[in-house]
């Protein structure tokens, strides 16, 4: 299947998708000069377009007002999947990120933890799947190991910051790995910024089983958690809408909010 990444920076998430198959073509990113504004793609030619656009105008990091950046790229985002008419599309960002409400594709939201993918991190990222039909069903392990600190793309700009063989190892890259021509600092936030791998190939083998299972005329009937953490019910009565304690406690959260 032939993929398109945009807003790849270093494209962790592209490199997972090759990692389980998927043919990934890199679109236009700032970090090599690039410009998605000014890109353009056919129809009909990707099965799958995946990005992560910039999330900081909706992190809970934020200390500063927003840009309005970052709603222009998640724009960028919907145009590009417009144009190019996939079969199915992923969206990477933080869980506060609005909704992409694309026409012609049903949307599921759902959050990972690198400690459910067999990270040591306990870092948790947000996705938006897009289809005609299919169900992703990520496939989670229980967390083992000691959790360390997770990877912040700031972290290059302290002096005790890790060295840069631990950080890329902790993302999953290889221990030698290195970005050439590019200073400590930005190093460490272009790894940073990134989709752990093993939380990129757990997505990617969900996206790819779920291709395969329609390939093969099977039907998705899975009944999903309502929080959005894409997990399966497993119980037999049809009233049950958390799969687990903490998505129960998450939907609590929600409907205690102002404005909910």
């Amino acid at each position: 299947m032939l993929v398109l990444s945009i807003f790849p920076g270093i494209d962790m998430l592209g490199q997972a998708f090759e990692q389980v198959g998927f043919c990934v073509v890199r679109g236009p990113d700032p970090l090599w000069g690039g410009d998605i504004r000014s890109f353009h793609v056919p129809a009909g030619r990707f099965d799958g377009v995946i990005g992560g656009p910039p999330c900081q105008d909706f992190s809970s990091a934020r200390r500063s007002a927003p840009t309005g950046y970052g709603v222009s790229m998640l724009g960028e985002y919907e145009r590009v999947v417009l144009e190019a008419q996939p079969d199915w599309w992923l969206l990477e960002n933080v869980t506060r990120a609005p909704s992409v409400e694309i026409g012609g594709y049903t949307m599921q939201r759902f959050d990972l933890n690198a400690r459910e993918c067999g990270s040591l991190q306990s870092r948790l990222r947000h996705f938006q799947f897009g289809s005609r039909g299919l169900t992703v069903i990520p496939d989670r392990t229980p967390p083992s190991g000691a959790t360390q600190p997770i990877c912040l793309a700031t972290e290059g700009a302290h002096k005790d910051r890790r060295t840069w063989a631990d950080f890329c190892a902790l993302q999953g890259l290889p221990r030698t790995f290195d970005l050439p021509g590019l200073s400590i600092e930005a190093k460490y936030r272009a790894v940073g910024n990134g989709v752990p791998l093993p939380m990129g190939r757990v997505v990617a083998r969900a996206i790819r089983d779920a291709v395969n299972r329609r390939s093969l005329g099977i039907v998705d009937s899975a009944r999903l958690c309502v929080c959005g953490c894409g997990r399966p019910l497993l119980g037999e009565r049809r009233t049950q809408r958390s799969a687990t304690p903490a998505c129960r406690k998450r939907l609590q959260k929600r409907r205690e909010r102002p404005g909910d």
